[in-house]
């Protein structure tokens, strides 16, 4: 092969793993979503080493560096807690607190209703052709229905509070979807 082939070929070949490797208006770089599940794992592992209560209902989303907290949590304290041990991680460029608080304690039953509710929530928005299921985080309490996570445009946020109050059963959907920004 003559070398002016060859340095084609080798320039194609990088220009090619170049574009793959860089993020799109729509999608993020390898890179980015590296440092943002390394992010989620920071977050969430700080909400776990302090005395939050139902740390564990606190859902966390990570996008290009911007965090959104979800679910539930006893008291208003927590709440902000979260939301500052959020905050203090490395690499966060900003929290959006969501987390609704519910002072009252759950039944064994109300609980079991809440689980099988966000699972009928969750079948609903895999089946929607409107909604992308795996953007959408569902946590429910008492019946309330609450949406987080990044979608692509206001049109996807309506389709899921759609599809979530279509859903029997649900009293209320509280729909803290943010739209990605590119």
């Amino acid at each position: 092969m003559n070398k002016k082939v060859l340095s084609a070929l080798i320039a194609g070949t990088a220009l090619v793993t170049m574009a793959a490797c860089s993020a799109t208006r729509t999608q993020q770089a390898p890179g980015e979503q590296i440092d943002d599940a390394m992010l989620l794992t920071s977050v969430k592992s700080a909400l776990a080493s302090e005395s939050i209560s139902n740390a564990a209902d606190v859902n966390v989303t990570v996008r290009r560096g911007e965090v959104n907290l979800s679910g539930f949590v006893d008291t208003a304290k927590d709440k902000s807690s979260a939301a500052e041990l959020a905050r203090n991680v490395d690499g966060v460029k900003s929290v959006k607190n969501d987390i609704v608080v519910h002072g009252e304690s759950s039944t064994v039953g109300e609980v079991m209703d809440d689980s099988i509710l966000t699972a009928k929530v969750k079948t609903a928005l895999i089946s929607s052709p409107d909604t992308k299921a795996h953007e959408i985080g569902v946590e429910t309490k008492a019946g309330v229905v609450q949406l987080s996570g990044f979608v692509d445009d206001a049109a996807a946020v309506s389709a899921a509070t759609a599809v979530a109050k279509s859903v029997t059963g649900v009293k209320e959907v509280k729909n803290e979807l943010s739209v990605k920004s590119y």
